[in-house]
């Protein structure tokens, strides 16, 4: 079994990601209890993709969310530098690409909208990741982010880092074909930064106008910003 450090090697998080990739959807709709639908259609409806649009949806895994963002009649490519999680996904019928977020081979300007659900965590350089977002997105173009979070009511913070995450570890073992990766997401979750503090990692990538929306008492967030329009 394969797992990848908290100092997130591509190498290693491809490699388990391929690892979990045939039950990784099955996986997390038990873990999350059904929630990660609910998610994922708010995140939709953040998104706002509509007809015509070009909307990246980098780090998309099987696809799920990106098939979820192309009911609006937007194009939704789904990229991401684990081919088995792409390959697992090709049944939804959705444009897919082997891509790395540092170096994404698209043109400037290319997409009115970039996402990413629960992968940015995943990136070895959050703040590369987003300046190279934000080249490939339009001026005045969308980056909508849904990643775990920091509860910010301290008894349900409290339950989430001493339970739920524990939790997350122990249904790992009887639902995934590698517990140790979900043993290594956990952990991924526990040190990734609070809203605010990753408020300011994207705004320090050139983003503008960066707000964000706490879901189920914040053990999830969508984050929003904007790419400033040309002057």
């Amino acid at each position: 079994m394969s797992r990848a450090d908290l100092d997130k090697d591509p190498h290693e998080v491809a490699a388990m990601f391929d690892g979990v990739a045939a039950g990784y959807d099955r996986a997390n709709s038990f873990m999350t209890f059904g929630f990660d639908r609910r998610w994922r259609t708010t995140t939709a409806r953040v998104l706002d993709a509509r007809r015509g649009e070009k909307v990246l949806d980098l780090a998309a895994g099987t696809g799920v969310s990106t098939s979820e963002y192309a009911r609006s009649g937007a194009w939704c490519l789904a990229a991401d530098f684990s081919i088995g999680m792409l390959r697992s996904g090709k049944h939804r019928g959705v444009p897919m690409v082997a891509a790395d977020a540092l170096h994404l081979p698209f043109p400037d300007n290319t997409f009115d909208a970039a996402t990413i659900s629960f992968g940015i965590r995943n990136f070895v350089d959050t703040k590369a990741a987003l300046e190279e977002i934000l080249r490939v997105v339009r001026p005045g173009g969308r980056l909508v982010i849904l990643e775990a979070s920091t509860p910010p009511f301290p008894p349900i913070r409290f339950l989430y880092r001493k339970f739920l995450l524990r939790a997350m570890t122990l249904l790992g073992r009887f639902t995934s074909t590698n517990p140790e990766a979900y043993a290594y997401l956990a952990e991924s979750m526990a040190a990734w930064p609070e809203q605010r503090r990753l408020a300011e990692i994207i705004a320090s990538a050139g983003w503008r106008s960066v707000e964000w929306l706490n879901l189920t008492f914040g053990v999830v967030a969508i984050h929003r910003a904007i790419k400033p329009p040309l002057d």
